[in-house]
């Protein structure tokens, strides 16, 4: 199995410029590989370039301008324009399912993060000098740079890759490395249903409260927003230290809550797949569900709109990012399959309106969104316990229709 382990980086001021260098270089190659693809579309052929035929350049590329292109490794840069393939080839997918195209656009230096190493030693090495109590990653053009290493990596490296978050250098590892053992069975399943009020609710009766860390931080944020608004608008060569320094405010808060939101997913579903050892939920499409109202045409007054609740499905989309309902599902089927622990993904219809007493789907059962009264047979429960109940029911079925 493959596993991603993410440390900081302490690099030395001469190393913070260099890495800084490497992400500018590797970004104006970045745009350079999508101008060109864009020119020979447009004046040259149909067909277009393919990553092949830029991966070819490279050699001339890098002898051309050893300064800022040279230096670095060959293997990255290839790996830059392996991502602007990938970039066109969602872009055409997209085009060809009918979805919005979304065609890849120029990245500017402070949008350019992240510069990868297909294979462990070529152009950047893990842990080089591991007699060194001290661990260390070299990275080609700009030398051992120290990493806080707070926890031991399994598994082989096969992949490296450096990351600039704010002013915070990380460096990430993906590992390969053998299946676990399996934690002892504990003969529990459970069913988890996702909300709002609540972070989930569970088939026992549980509830996980919902921490809302945007939320609680949205006074924050509104108010450095409002220290950046302050300054004119110009150009990035004519910002002031001050403007600098309050976008910085703007990103290290947005970087808490996400901190603070990955945190709590990962506490959460490690508390489930500890406990049990089968695992349903709700088969939840978040991107469909926080997409925005379409707008309502006057059919009365030419330019005109009526009232289409945009303002409170605003508000509830804004909930459930805050949630992080995807992010939370993707780390617990990760830890599940690590854990040797069962997940399965059920249809979310009518899981919140039928009786787990009787049977009876009807909408009228659901008097508030806390409270479940069936109005066949009168059993009262809260209604997202009812919506897991259901859903670990399905679970369990799908389970038992699943071939061997």
């Amino acid at each position: 199995m493959i596993r991603a382990y993410k440390f900081l980086m302490r690099p030395t001021v001469g190393q913070t410029q260099a890495l800084a260098e490497m992400l500018r270089d590797h970004c104006s190659l970045y745009n350079g590989a999508l101008q060109e693809r864009r020119d020979a579309y447009r004046h040259v052929s149909k067909a277009g370039i393919t990553y092949g035929m830029q991966s070819a350049q490279l050699k001339e590329i890098r002898a051309f301008d050893p300064e800022r292109q040279g230096r670095w490794s060959f293997s990255s840069q290839q790996a830059t324009l392996r991502r602007l393939d990938k970039a066109f080839q969602a872009f055409f997918r997209r085009v060809k399912s009918g979805g919005t195209p979304g065609y890849p656009r120029f990245r500017g230096v402070d949008r350019f993060d992240t510069v990868d190493f297909p294979k462990d030693g070529d152009g950047c090495r893990w842990n080089p000098t591991p007699h060194d109590p001290v661990t260390r990653v070299r990275v080609q053009g700009v030398g051992h740079v120290k990493v806080h290493q707070h926890r031991a990596v399994a598994g082989r490296v096969k992949m490296v890759s450096v990351k600039r978050e704010g002013r915070k250098w990380f460096v990430v590892l993906t590992a390969e490395q053998d299946q676990p053992d399996p934690l002892v069975a504990t003969g529990s399943a459970v069913g988890i249903d996702m909300g709002i009020a609540n972070f989930l609710a569970d088939s026992g009766g549980g509830f996980v409260p919902n921490p809302r860390h945007g939320r609680t931080a949205a006074a924050k944020i509104e108010a450095a927003q409002q220290d950046l608004a302050k300054f004119p608008r110009v150009r990035r060569d004519k910002r002031t230290a001050n403007h600098r320094r309050a976008v910085e405010k703007i990103a290290e808060l947005h970087g808490r809550v996400r901190r603070q939101r990955l945190d709590h997913a990962h506490k959460t579903a490690l508390a489930l797949v500890r406990k049990h050892d089968f695992i349903a939920h709700e088969n939840l499409r978040v991107r469909n569900m926080v997409r925005s109202v379409a707008p309502r045409p006057d059919p009365d007054k030419a330019g005109g709109f009526l009232p289409n609740g945009a303002a409170a499905k605003t508000g509830l989309n804004r909930s459930i990012s805050d949630a992080g309902w995807g992010v939370f599902l993707t780390i617990l089927h990760a830890k599940a399959e690590s854990a040797g622990r069962e997940v399965i993904a059920v249809d979310p219809r009518n899981t919140s309106r039928t009786c787990p007493a009787c049977g009876h789907v009807a909408a009228e059962s659901r008097t508030t969104r806390e409270t479940f009264h069936c109005v066949a047979c009168g059993h009262r429960a809260h209604a997202d316990t009812v919506g897991a109940i259901n859903v670990l029911r399905a679970g369990l079925v799908r389970r038992e229709a699943q071939p061997a």
